[in-house]
């Protein structure tokens, strides 16, 4: 390794191979941010309830309001604002799940108007306004990639990832779920009718299996140990609230019952999943309703009984969260329970509020509550009134998941720099403080962003039928998340910095295939000065131009073969903390 290559590595990596140190520099305040801070304390604010009249624009106006009002109050100020690149990068890797290519970045940066972040926001989801062929067809490209994201990072949180090695026994089909979120995003499906398909889903799991429906595959794995897991996975995703330890005993911190848990877990005691093989191997699983009797053999009331840890027995019956009671008959044709307890569902009033919660915390790092999905009283909201309007207007919009996403991204929030300040550097929800979103809080890729990503640099993504794409995906996926993944397929992977971590980033055949693929070839055989080829791989990885030491460190490798030069500023590019963060 040349001197030159240390030092960019160093500059790059860190001085620690093994380390993921945040790449953070730090920023100073204009007298006028702090000014515009400061009178957060008198911002208007608009009308509580949710009303028709009351434009996008007015929404995104009290979001920053809301968000201002909480600097004044903290005594913060807020970071100077990201520059067009550094917001155009994050926006991609968040709203379709990689970074922009060199040539998606410049046309953004070549664009104008005041509107220019709206339009890009709306052409993420493939809405555009222009009649432009050219621009319908970037649309629907990006619509399919948009879709996929979502739809990918949905059933992670619904069904988790795959394992390493698929086992037969397996109930989840999560082509089957992902073809389900996937149909339902390109199609602008509203969420409460989402929930409810996914609540009350019947038919099988797999694609081309018979009544095929992918929406079964978030309840079919949960009904072991009478559908305890499809209680708290149903309340804690759809409501933010967290039931799970209720099953044994009162809640510790809250009003929450033991008799409430069972109460919500009666509405799932009509449901039956069956497998159906071909010798030993499930080829689907049909989730379905079937009739009752009861813990107690009486149908028409069909109880069921819980025990109390003083070893009482107490009796429940089909009654959701806020006390709503339903008939107890156990027979699927005088009541469908899980139809009922759908509808409930994305009635009450924390379904909006939780949605928005979610959403708030994917783009902007951490929700108004942490965990994102505790909303319970013990755990007290960041922006109590904020989360309250956004819940209340996503309802009244009729749960328009792109709607949403617009109030979001086009946020003041959303827009700042990731660089602290002086005078915000004590707003670090990573420390247990409250979330200020003074500036925009780095977070690392998730193993799909990373992936898509280092396609997207490399151009490999055009490589391949997208049968073959896929399964490439798939593949690298899977050791992936034996290295990165958890036991519970949670919804987050993290970076921390092991060994066998940093070796697969650094050595790990997808990126040895970037450094010798076609691409790379391309751009070493191509007409330009060295500098504009190294600058052309920041662009591609880092949404920036190398700085003057940077370029300097590669330009002046004396005798170095200027291929060489290529790959290995590439090599530390891909495995920089400025690569791997979303930042």
């Amino acid at each position: 390794m040349t001197k030159w290559f240390q030092l960019i590595c160093c500059t790059l990596v860190g001085t620690s191979a093994c380390a993921l140190a945040l790449w953070q520099p730090v920023a100073s305040s204009t007298a006028a941010e702090l000014a515009a801070a400061d009178a957060a304390a008198t911002a208007r604010e608009l009308p509580r309830s949710a009303s028709g009249n009351v434009t996008d624009d007015d929404l995104i106006k009290f979001i920053n309001e809301q968000i201002r009002k909480g600097w004044a109050d903290t005594g913060i100020g807020p970071s100077p604002a990201a520059t067009d690149a550094e917001w155009c990068r994050r926006l991609y890797l968040d709203m379709i799940g990689r970074l922009p290519t060199v040539e998606e970045l410049n046309l953004y940066l070549a664009s104008g108007g005041p509107d220019k972040r709206k339009r890009m926001v709306s052409l993420l989801m493939g809405e555009v306004s222009s009649s432009n062929p050219k621009d319908s067809a970037r649309a629907d490209k990006y619509l399919e990639e948009f879709a996929r994201h979502w739809a990918s990072k949905y059933s992670i949180l619904f069904v988790g990832r795959p394992p390493a090695q698929r086992q037969n026994r397996e109930l989840v089909n999560r082509d089957g779920m992902q073809a389900y979120l996937r149909g339902s995003f390109l199609r602008n499906k509203p969420w409460d009718k989402m929930v409810e398909e996914i609540v009350s889903a019947t038919g099988t799991t797999s694609p081309g299996s018979p009544e095929f429906n992918g929406a079964t595959n978030f309840l079919v794995n949960k009904l072991a140990e009478n559908a305890t897991e499809a209680t708290a996975k149903t309340a804690k995703y759809f409501l933010g609230i967290q039931v799970q330890c209720t099953q044994c005993h009162n809640h510790p911190f809250n009003d929450w019952k033991q008799d409430q848990f069972w109460g919500l877990n009666a509405f799932f005691r009509q449901t039956k999943s069956v497998q159906n093989r071909n010798g030993q191997n499930v080829e689907y699983v049909t989730l379905g309703n079937e009739d009752f009797n009861g813990e107690g053999s009486n149908p028409k009331e069909a109880e069921i009984y819980f025990e109390l840890r003083n070893g009482e027995l107490r009796v429940a019956y089909p009654t959701f969260v806020d006390g709503t009671k339903i008939n107890s008959s156990g027979y699927v044709n005088e009541v469908d329970r899980r139809a009922e307890l759908a509808k409930l569902v994305v009635k009450h009033e924390n379904f909006g509020k939780a949605f928005m919660n979610r959403m708030w915390g994917h783009f902007l790092g951490y929700g108004f509550t942490k965990p994102v999905d505790d909303m319970g009283p013990h755990n007290p909201v960041s922006h109590p009134e904020l989360l309250d309007r956004l819940g209340q207007e996503f309802a009244a919009r009729g749960h328009n998941v792109r709607e949403a996403i617009k109030w979001i991204t086009l946020s003041e929030a959303y827009s700042l720099s990731s660089r602290s300040t002086p005078r915000n550097k004590k707003d670090d929800p990573s420390l247990g403080e409250k979330p200020m979103f003074s500036h925009f809080y780095i977070r690392q890729m998730q193993a799909e962003e990373l992936y898509e990503s280092l396609l997207a640099a490399t151009r490999a993504d055009q490589e391949g039928t997208p049968e073959e794409r896929a399964a490439k995906k798939a593949m690298w996926l899977s050791q992936f998340t034996v290295t990165f993944g958890n036991d519970e397929g949670d919804e987050a992977t993290t970076f921390d910095g092991t060994i066998p971590q940093v070796l697969m980033l650094m050595n790990g055949d997808l990126t040895k295939t970037a450094l010798t693929s076609a691409f790379m070839q391309q751009l070493s055989a191509s007409n330009g000065s060295l500098k504009d080829k190294v600058d052309y791989l920041y662009m591609a990885t880092l949404a920036r131009k190398p700085s003057s030491r940077e370029a300097a460190l590669a330009l002046n490798a004396k005798g170095a073969n200027p291929q060489d030069v290529l790959q290995d500023v590439f090599w530390a590019l891909l495995n920089s903390n400025e690569f791997i963060f979303n930042h």
